[in-house]
């Protein structure tokens, strides 16, 4: 909830206002982060970097900018250019004056920071966390370093500055160099959205100002030894870095407290010199921790986390401090005998069920939002995220350490980090190795103590070469590094690593439900890194709100109109002619762009189930499932293509489908064999189960209903429960409702599917790397003549901490003519108001017959909403909305709260 309400009515940061010197704190270990900066294009600022960064130098005319800001983040944050995300807004964004492009040169980053008298000794560090594409780097008008040695989205350089530091205000610039993908190890965006103008140049990820003694201490990292399977015992081992940055040596005192266990180790320094020192429970037998409190990833346990401080004295005072926070478990991975990758939390084989990362276009830092999202994955009931390169920082993995979501880390596909990889791709030289293996230490350091990571990939669509592979595990194992090590998110082995146990065959762009029960190309079995039916259409105000007059015309009218907002304007995914051919030939040709619409939710939510449920029926087969990542789980920019929500965190279609199969406890049909079956994400037996099977023809009568009791299902598993027979007197198009309740009638899972009696069939041997040809497709357009349905709705909301919690009961009642297909519930900030976004609903986009009832739950925050309204739109549901009336808080508003996400612990 608080994620929710911190989200509500914030915007991406912003630097507005007047400049302000960054207050640095004076303490020994204190690291103070730049809080904005002014910039400016070389065009229009000549001088040398011993001028701009002179104290007095004139800024006027520059930007004033967050600390995080991207060249073009910046610019959007001074209105330079509004709406870039509408129609092809982007495409403009150029130098007014003379039409070239004004980010093929260098950039100044010029900031000011104040420092106190300071205690005698105390050293002062540039701690540069990663910048695109490289920088010079002045201080006070003295040149630190120079780009060679500043370069790298990922790296992060720590650069000894006391001797041009002074008390007061010092300025700090960078000459911040043009970026390219495909020409240095940055970061890209491939067929993702449109290229960022300014290609992401500008320190990122920000620049710390590090305070320190003559003995810094840095790099903390806790690993476990964890006893399997009885988890009763842990085995703790500390690593600190201790490095005399003086010309004199010293004697320094490491000591630290971790799970309640002090410790403390006396080291001698000589000048310069940089030591590891380890705690092992070998020399510190109390780091053998009994009944140890143990992190699981979502839906099989809790997340306990556990806290490391140390700190170096030097002549009885404080000289460093370095903190982490880790958890204790186990992670391990081994091919299956077929070859495919599984991995092993706390001695439990799981299912990754997991989607795609996609960061902001411009790299803009915005933590609410992310909070937000992480919120959106639990209520997903997804596990995992993958991050194909665009690598966040540590506030990421804190919100997955914090909510157990299991993140598979790895470098970005194409551009320069996979040309060597090429045949015909360019070779890297000695620079770009350089980078690349301080890239890799970087991040080692970064990922390697969040209990939420369970491996890296080193490649994405391609393993690297030998040399560099060996580089890049020989950096891994060089930082300590614990999990798992793959080649590359495709088929392929390097000799290091072994196979990588995955696949990536596609498909990016729409199949059938049944393509995922194949047992071919991206089918169920093994593990997918990245797959889905590739389009997924925003709800219709999202659409306005992104795409001009004429792209809305087009996106019904004209498939094979390349859409700026459904991939990079080269790419095979620009057309959604695939999808759209599809949606005419199932659902009946569009009349509308609200009908379009209608029917694309429709195929996004079937094809999302579709996908995830095929994973979990096929997790224990011959041929077993392993893992699948959805591509992807949102988007960098408002999109057509690819995502469970939308850029405006609008869940529609497919997030509903994706959030259903995913339940903890789910009940689901499986379109190969017709079976009925059960899945069990949890570590906790159910015993007890009541199922109901109905088949239902297209005019509500139900030709085979089965009900089914005492049925017990094992932990992490799956249990087929029956087949549904082959009838005669089905209608052409029809319905599988599914229900299962505990033993005691509680609901816990209901599930319904609309059906042709025409099979989708496929052409497999046609097939391609993004897309496999359908030869017949399934007759869904008889749901285009269901007549109005009836549905009455009730709906309460009660304020619940910083939000609110609405229960809405919709109801079809027995003299409804019709089922009430796919009815979606809103919540507005009024009448004809604003959508309450973000929210997390227990179901939505349901299906009821007459004489049926079913209650959801929604979290969301409220600021400034007197009087929410409810708003219920369905297929053949006329839309109504009407007040949410106001309950007070009750005493199962926890149980409620448990109600809404069963998935997060």
């Amino acid at each position: 909830m608080a994620a929710l309400a911190a989200l509500a009515g914030a915007s991406l940061a912003c630097a507005a206002g007047t400049f302000t010197p960054t207050q640095v704190d004076g303490d020994a270990g204190s690291a103070t982060a730049v809080g904005n900066w002014q910039i400016q294009s070389s065009a229009k600022a000549p001088q040398s970097g011993t001028e701009v960064s002179a104290a007095g130098f004139s800024t006027q005319g520059w930007y004033l900018v967050s600390g995080r800001a991207t060249v073009m983040a910046g610019l959007l944050e001074n209105g330079t250019y509004e709406n870039v995300f509408y129609g092809d807004n982007l495409r403009a964004v150029e130098e007014p004056d003379s039409g070239s492009n004004r980010f093929v040169i260098p950039w100044w980053y010029r900031t000011e920071f104040a420092v106190g008298e300071g205690t005698p000794g105390i050293r002062t560090l540039l701690r540069i966390n990663g910048v695109i594409s490289s920088a010079d780097v002045w201080l006070n008008g003295h040149l630190v370093a120079e780009q060679a040695a500043v370069a790298g989205a990922y790296p992060v350089h720590e650069l000894d500055v006391t001797g041009w530091v002074h008390a007061g205000v010092n300025t700090l610039a960078l000459r911040v160099r043009p970026a390219d993908p495909r020409t240095s190890l940055s970061i890209g965006w491939v067929d993702w959205n449109p290229t960022p103008p300014d290609n992401n140049m500008g320190p990122w990820r920000g620049v710390d100002i590090v305070r320190t003694g003559p003995v810094e201490i840095r790099f903390p990292q806790v690993t476990s030894t964890l006893s399997l399977p009885d988890l009763a015992r842990a085995a703790l081992t500390v690593k600190v870095e201790a490095r005399n940055l003086d010309a004199s040596a010293h004697d320094a005192t490491i000591t630290g407290v971790v799970a309640g266990v002090s410790l403390r180790r006396t080291i001698h320094l000589a000048p310069g010199q940089t030591q590891s020192v380890a705690f092992s429970p070998e020399s510190d037998p109390d780091l053998h921790l009994n009944h140890p409190r143990v992190w699981w990833p979502v839906g099989m346990g809790a997340q306990p986390l556990y806290r490391l401080q140390m700190s170096a004295a030097v002549d009885g005072g404080i000289s460093g401090q370095a903190s982490a926070t880790f958890g204790i478990r186990s992670v391990s991975s081994h091919l299956t005998r077929q070859g495919y990758r599984q991995f092993v939390i706390n001695g439990k084989p799981v299912l990754i069920r997991g989607a795609g990362w996609a960061s902001d276009m411009f790299l803009r830092d915005n933590p609410k939002r992310m909070e937000a999202e992480f919120s959106y994955i639990l209520n997903l009931g997804l596990n995992t995220i993958r991050s194909e390169g665009k690598l966040e920082d540590a506030s990421f993995y804190d919100l997955a350490d914090r909510d157990g979501i299991m993140i598979l880390a790895g470098w970005e596909c194409c551009d320069k980090w996979e040309s060597a990889a090429k045949t015909g791709g360019a070779q890297w030289d000695a620079a770009d190795e350089r980078v690349a293996a301080a890239s890799m230490a970087s991040e080692a350091r970064l990922l390697r103590n969040h209990p939420s990571v369970v491996g890296f990939l080193i490649g994405s669509d391609h393993a690297p070469p030998a040399a560099i592979a060996r580089m890049y595990v020989d950096t891994l194992y060089a930082e300590d590094w614990p999990l798992p090590i793959i080649a590359a998110a495709s088929d392929e082995t390097t000799a290091e690593t072994g196979p990588s146990g995955m696949k990536m065959p596609g498909p990016y762009t729409w199949v059938p439900p049944t393509y995922w029960y194949a047992d071919k190309e991206g089918g169920a079995f093994g593990f997918n890194s990245e797959a889905s039916a590739g389009a997924s259409i925003p709800p219709l105000e999202d659409l306005t709100r992104m795409l001009s007059p004429q792209e809305l015309e087009a996106l019904w009218k004209y498939p094979q109109v390349r859409q700026y907002h459904a991939s990079a304007a080269w790419s095979t995914f620009a057309t959604l002619a695939p999808f759209d051919t599809a949606l005419a030939r199932r659902y009946g040709a569009p009349r509308s762009l609200a009908d379009y619409v209608a029917k694309s939710q429709l195929e996004n939510y079937d094809d999302a189930r579709a996908q995830f449920e095929a994973f979990n029926a096929h997790m224990h087969a011959a041929k077993p499932s392993t893992g699948v990542i959805y591509w992807m789980l949102n988007n960098a920019w408002p999109s057509l293509h690819w995502h469970l929500y939308d850029y405006f965190l609008n869940p529609a279609g497919a997030y509903f489908g994706a959030k259903k199969a995913n339940e903890p406890v789910h009940i689901q049909y499986s379109y190969d064999t017709r079976a009925i079956t059960l899945a069990n994400h949890t570590l906790t037996s159910e015993h007890g189960l009541r199922a109901s099977i109905r088949l239902r023809n297209l005019d509500g009568s139900v030709p085979y209903e089965r009900r089914l009791q005492d049925i017990d299902l094992a932990a992490n598993g799956t249990r087929q429960l029956a087949t549904l027979p082959a009838l005669a007197d089905v209608s052409p198009t029809y319905f599988i409702e599914l229900e299962l309740a505990s033993a005691n009638g509680e609901p816990v899972s209901r599930n319904v599917y609309w059906l042709s009696t025409q099979a989708d069939a496929l052409d497999w041997a046609h097939s391609n790397w993004y897309f496999t040809p359908v030869t017949r497709y399934a007759d869904l357009t008889a749901l285009q003549s269901l007549p109005a349905a009836t549905s009455e709705v009730r709906a309460t909301v009660r304020h619940e901490g910083a939000g609110d919690v609405a229960t809405v009961t919709l109801t079809v009642p027995p003299s409804s003519r019709a089922v009430a297909l796919f009815q979606h519930v809103s919540i507005r900030r009024s009448a004809g108001g604003e959508l309450m976004l973000p929210i997390l609903w227990s179901d939505n986009d349901v299906t009821l017959w007459p004489g049926e009832s079913l209650t959801l739950t929604a979290q969301f925050a409220t600021p400034g909403a007197a009087a929410p309204v409810v708003e219920v739109s369905g297929w053949n549901v006329p839309t109504r909305s009407g007040p949410v009336a106001l309950e007070s808080r009750t005493a199962a508003s926890q149980e409620m709260k448990h109600r809404i996400r069963p998935d997060s612990s």
